[in-house]
């Protein structure tokens, strides 16, 4: 089954979005230009989702993407409530008082986020009433714990992060007399999903990570190179610190079925993670909400097992690692992404095809043929194909979708190769799975000069 080019197009460009960061009298005062982002599902439905919001009442603005597993739920919730977690975890005591206020006397509220949705990325509307009381709850306890301290950005983002992970345990064990809703919270409960979120305010960069999806910095070298910086850790068992954070946490004689099979207890993935409540719970309160949930629940192979040599739960948490990074003006542009880019990708070569395509500039590299044998002829066909490809102006408008046509189209020689991408895109639902996972990618492009100037 082929593909045509506009087909191909097409397809990689169904959930493209770019924000471009608006001029103020001309001159351009945030530290981020704009960012382009785009997924590409492999699941149907998708289980990644996105989300990017400029912080309203502080400055800053917020972007992330969110790997969601045993189905899309948690991903969801965590993409429509994790922001509004961090901003009220950073607003000011007067602040919080004052849309308390206006909420107690009916008044309408500040706004706290303005976000940069693309029309697929919904918000579920039947349960904003409920998440909106479990984050006033919150709120009113920061008002109540008011020290006077201004809250650092690495606090404010690891109460988050564990704040929403609290309240989705909490809601799906004190359920909904709403059945829809009951059901919901429940499914969101007992899905998983990992986070990686940047939080970006003038030359301060923060990302907080949960699980392993990654954060990359492009740098551009003063011979105009591009290099990678990693601003985050997969947490998972090729990881030996988290793996020993883990056995830390438990009894020796645990020690031999925590990790298996390079999986939590033999069947997670990541070592932390929002909802994957059957990693959390113990044993007791799994059952009795089970049996007192709806019957849909008891459908859900996920639901019903216990995981095997389960003794001292909670064995995973939602607790982000954050990492402050101070930009440079050789920080050219952040990656934010879920492994289906990972696995396809090394950083090295993100960072130089972002950067490229950025700045227009290509670094030739030499022709690497890596051990094959390579006749004359192909090797023309090569030379050919690479003039073609910097004759051409970049058919992507958007730097994420030229970063999925490589992650899903490269061939042996690190160019995208046509016939291979119209493969791989015209795969039928339950086989992508099997060559790719959902992949979504967020690329900030910052602004030197105004970094500079700081």
């Amino acid at each position: 089954f082929y593909l045509t080019p506009p087909q191909v197009n097409s397809i990689l460009k169904a959930n493209e979005y770019s924000f471009k960061v608006p001029e103020f009298d001309g001159k351009n005062v945030s530290s981020i230009l704009g960012f382009d982002s785009n997924q590409l599902p492999a699941n149907a439905p998708i289980e990644d989702r996105r989300s990017a919001a400029t912080c309203l009442q502080t400055r800053g603005m917020l972007l992330g993407v969110f790997d969601g597993h045993a189905g899309c739920a948690c991903a969801q919730a965590v993409s429509e409530r994790l922001f509004y977690y961090i901003a009220v975890s950073l607003l000011p005591h007067e602040t919080l008082l004052e849309i308390e206020n206006a909420v107690e006397s009916g008044r309408a509220l500040l706004p706290i986020l303005q976000w940069h949705k693309h029309p697929n990325d919904y918000f579920s509307k039947e349960a904003s009433k409920l998440y909106f009381n479990s984050l006033r709850t919150y709120w009113q306890e920061l008002i109540d714990l008011n020290s006077g301290e201004t809250t650092d950005v690495r606090e404010a983002l690891i109460n988050a992060f564990k704040r929403l992970d609290n309240d989705i345990s909490l809601e799906a064990q004190v359920g909904d007399p709403n059945s829809f809703l009951n059901y919901l919270v429940l499914r969101v409960a007992f899905s998983g999903a990992t986070a990686c979120v940047a939080h970006v305010d003038g030359v301060d960069l923060h990302i907080a990570n949960t699980g392993d999806s990654r954060a990359m910095l492009g740098v551009q070298e003063e011979d105009g190179s591009w290099s990678a910086v990693n601003l985050s850790y997969d947490h998972n068992a090729q990881n030996e610190h988290e793996v020993k954070r883990v056995k830390m946490e438990h009894p020796k004689s645990e020690e031999k079925s925590l990790v298996k099979q390079d999986r939590l207890l033999g069947l997670l993935m990541p070592f932390r993670a929002f909802g994957d409540v059957k990693f959390k719970w113990s044993i007791e309160l799994q059952k009795r909400v089970i049996e007192s949930g709806p019957d849909q629940l008891n459908d859900n192979e996920y639901t019903k097992f216990i995981p095997p040599n389960y003794h001292t739960p909670p064995y995973l948490t939602a607790e982000p690692e954050v990492i402050h990074h101070k930009l440079r003006p050789q920080d050219k542009f952040l990656v934010l992404a879920t492994d289906g880019l990972w696995e396809t990708m090394h950083r090295q070569d993100v960072a130089r095809i972002v950067g490229e395509y950025l700045t227009g500039v290509h670094h030739q590299q030499p022709i690497a043929v890596g051990g094959y044998k390579v006749t004359l002829g192909q090797m023309h066909g090569l030379l050919t194909e690479r003039r073609a490809r910097i004759s051409s102006v970049f058919e992507d408008q958007n730097a994420a979708t030229h970063l999925i046509r490589h992650a899903v189209g490269n061939n042996e020689f690190g160019t995208v190769d046509h016939e291979r991408l119209s493969k791989m895109l015209s795969l039928p639902e339950e086989l992508a799975r099997m060559y790719r996972d959902d992949i979504t990618i967020i690329v900030v492009q910052f602004n030197s000069h105004v970094i500079g100037a700081y």
